[in-house]
């Protein structure tokens, strides 16, 4: 049982070094780089940053510039993505933040948040199985790229590449490209590719990522995202002009990869696991509130359910041995937490999340990621609140993201509109 010190608190003074300190001495050793290589990436983590975030969240113009790469001035997307990720600002709370933008960019933006929402119902429905989703298509490995899917002598790789490892964040476009570099042109298995990015991605979350990247080689559809020179001279011609392999490109035509065979994935038919639609275990006993990194912001229902109660959280050492993330993120997990700890008591915990938690009477908010559903059958909350939903779970397929998108029934609900994704990124 480990019981560690609340992380520095910036809103007490504490600096960014002191976090990036702090996770170096607790975790460290749990990190991609190990504990002399932390560092903080480009957002900085806690609900006040969020809420600055969310306040001057502007998205006029982004149906026309948010497949913008450079100049960085002209990106039309948000970046608040990384705050939607930790439950910092719900997707409802973004929703109705938008609500007075031009119709266009509205429309545009919401079906952003949309797509977040299908990534975890499709999540909540298959759970891990999600590496294997409908129809998995791999295409066929090219040795030409076997030592390196993401060569940096390219200058559109070695940009990419490099914002993806020191911000920890890259726009949907870029995403694109990454994805489409390693499993499409290079063959590489994307779900590799796919563990790659996540560990470095402020905003990775294994719903929207994962589900990006099987777009990303046609899952489903059958038809894969191709990723060459036309893209870079659109979207980023300076780095065309800067690539020293300028004169010979070797992404200068369409990748020639084939798709592999189809292969059956699980069934998306059935119940979409919703979790309760009011509070269960009112007025019982629950001393504490289970936080997880899906939802770590003020309002998460449970927290917000007792101003006074106090919270657990625990890193999963477990778990991140495993996964091994970049620090970044786990400094901007300690932020979050810090801020938090300086408002009301939050305990922060490293280990086994069953043995940490064993025997506590707590409350906690349901949540869509099979892995919570796992842990709560041990550790049996108390009591347990409604997930916010942006749509909660109903009759609807979830074959494709269009095809939900028809069934929903959600207010002021904007038109669908085609589109490519590799991740979360608004």
């Amino acid at each position: 049982m480990t019981l560690l010190p609340a992380p520095p608190s910036i809103a007490d003074g504490a600096t960014t070094a002191d976090v990036i300190a702090w996770v170096a001495t607790h975790l460290g050793d749990l990190t991609r780089e190990g504990p002399e290589g932390v560092r903080a990436g480009a957002f900085r983590g806690g609900q006040s940053a969020a809420d600055a975030a969310l306040a001057a969240l502007d998205i006029t113009g982004y149906a026309r510039t948010r497949n913008t790469v450079l100049p960085v001035d002209r990106r039309g997307a948000s970046r608040i993505s990384p705050y939607i990720r930790y439950g910092l600002t719900p997707l409802r709370q973004v929703w109705d933040a938008v609500a007075d933008a031009p119709t266009a960019d509205r429309g545009k933006y919401r079906d952003e948040l949309l797509w977040q929402e299908y990534a975890r119902h499709l999540y909540a429905r298959v759970g891990g199985a999600n590496g294997e989703a409908l129809r998995r298509r791999q295409p066929h490995p090219d040795p030409a790229w076997a030592d390196d899917p993401w060569p940096t002598e390219m200058a559109c790789m070695a940009a990419v590449t490099g914002e993806l490892h020191e911000d920890g964040w890259v726009v949907n476009q870029t995403r694109m490209w990454l994805a489409s570099q390693w499993a499409v042109r290079a063959g590489a298995d994307w779900r590799r590719g796919e563990d790659e990015m996540f560990a470095h991605l402020l905003d990775g979350s294994r719903a929207a990522n994962r589900l990006g990247w099987q777009w990303t080689v046609g899952t489903g559809s059958g038809k894969a995202y191709g990723f060459s020179r036309w893209q870079v001279e659109k979207r980023a011609p300076q780095l065309c002009r800067s690539c020293p392999l300028n004169t010979r490109c070797p992404i200068q035509d369409w990748p020639k990869g084939q798709l592999g065979p189809s292969v059956d994935g699980p069934e998306l038919s059935g119940v979409i696991p919703a979790g309760p639609a009011e509070v269960e275990g009112t007025g019982t006993d629950a001393d504490t509130v289970w936080l997880t990194a899906e939802s770590l912001g003020t309002s998460d229902p449970a927290l917000a359910a007792d101003d006074e109660r106090p919270a657990v959280f625990v890193f999963d050492a477990p778990l991140l041995a495993r996964l091994r993330l970049s620090g970044k993120r786990l400094v901007f997990l300690a932020e979050t937490l810090g801020e938090l700890a300086a408002s009301r008591p939050v305990e922060v915990r490293r280990g086994s999340v069953v043995d940490e938690l064993a025997g506590r009477p707590m409350a906690a908010t349901w949540t869509p990621v099979p892995g919570w559903a796992e842990r709560a059958r041990t550790l049996q909350p108390v009591e347990v609140h409604p997930w916010p939903w942006l749509v909660r779970p109903g009759p609807a397929s979830l074959r494709s993201f269009s095809s939900w998108r028809r069934d929903l029934r959600i207010t002021r609900a904007p038109a669908t509109a085609r589109r490519g994704r590799a991740g979360s990124r608004r």
